[in-house]
């Protein structure tokens, strides 16, 4: 059976248009974009869903990836300001904005943009100290970032954040700085015991001050109390003499008899009864004593008898003669040590 030459033409029309179609039909996945090249040269941008060209005549160029992407920047050396040696590491993180940018104003997107970074790490943290290098590392990628990102604005990219992946110092550097934090940290330690110390100190003087506060209020207190109560005695001292006085200008000698008795009988015993005086010698006879006895019962009759009678009208008892001390020039009056009975 032999095909006809129509068939044959036909069969290639079919063939050919589903070559046009296949060609001309374009489909954009999400999140890239496609840049058409006619003769070689840029002309439009294929967005993400179904796109159409012109077969044989159009061609897809670059195919770019719209969305945020990742990039390691290899380790490196960097010299810091003090001439401290450290191995430095990081990422990169960017996003295309312009298709058309990036892929014809730019060589190689992703080599442009490490060596770039690279480049400006060693610029950026060799103008600062080691120790400034370690503890301000969001500085140093903000500053990268800017930088960086500025760089490769014409490229159609915007770079969203580098970050300072690893810092490592040389090991002799880290021993360094471990007893440097060792000694900070003791430093710290000892300021601290001082603190301590010096707080102790205070407060226990400040319980000291207190106590003696306290202790001279009390004193003053116990001091007031002494004198009120001195005062109190010698007020009733006073009083006592006024009344022995006002006795004795009524012209009662016995009253002052009685006094003189009752303090020469106190003063007796408080000798006698000396814890230091073991054998007692006074130029005392037993008479003057009993005389003193006399002239305290004499005040007693006074008080209770009228007119020196006793209740049961007999007159009172005559006082017993009395004979002057041993050793006095002169005897003593009538009456006794006490003067003249009444």
């Amino acid at each position: 059976m032999s095909v006809s030459p129509f068939a044959i033409i036909v069969l290639a029309i079919l063939v050919l248009a589903i070559l046009v179609i296949f060609m001309g039909v374009k489909s954009v996945p999400q999140g890239r974009e496609w840049t058409v090249e006619r003769f070689g040269r840029y002309t439009r941008t294929l967005r993400p869903g179904l796109n159409l060209i012109v077969p044989f005549v159009d061609q897809i160029g670059a195919k770019l990836s719209m969305m945020e992407t990742v990039l390691e920047v290899p380790q490196q050396e960097v010299i810091t300001k003090d001439n401290a040696m450290v191995t430095v590491d990081g990422v990169i993180f960017y996003q295309v904005l312009d298709a058309a940018k990036a892929a014809y104003e730019v060589g190689n997107l992703e080599s442009a943009i490490i060596n770039l970074t690279m480049t400006n790490i060693r610029t950026v943290m060799g103008s600062m100290d080691l120790d400034e290098l370690l503890s301000n590392r969001d500085q140093i990628n903000v500053k990268l970032m800017k930088v960086v990102d500025d760089a490769t604005e014409p490229w159609g990219v915007k770079v969203t954040r580098i970050e300072i992946r690893d810092i490592t110092p040389p090991r002799d550097l880290v021993e360094s700085m471990g007893r440097q934090m060792k000694a900070e940290r003791d430093r710290r330690a000892t300021i601290l015991e001082a603190e301590g110390t010096r707080q102790a100190q205070i407060l226990r003087a400040e319980g000291l001050k207190q106590a003696a506060i306290l202790e001279a209020e009390g004193r003053r207190e116990a001091a007031f109390r002494d004198a009120e109560a001195r005062e109190r005695s010698a007020e009733a001292e006073a009083k006592a003499t006024t009344a022995v006085s006002e006795a004795i200008a009524a012209g009662s000698v016995q009253a002052i008899n009685y006094f003189v008795a009752t303090k020469y009988v106190d003063s007796l015993k408080a000798i006698a009864s000396a814890p230091n005086q073991k054998v007692l010698f006074m130029p005392i006879e037993a008479s003057s004593v009993i005389g003193a006895i006399g002239g305290i019962a004499e005040i007693a009759r006074e008080a209770f008898g009228p007119s020196g009678s006793r209740a049961d009208g007999a007159p009172p008892p005559a006082s017993p003669p009395r004979r002057p001390p041993a050793g006095s020039a002169a005897a003593a009056p009538e009456g006794g040590p006490w003067g003249p009975k009444a």
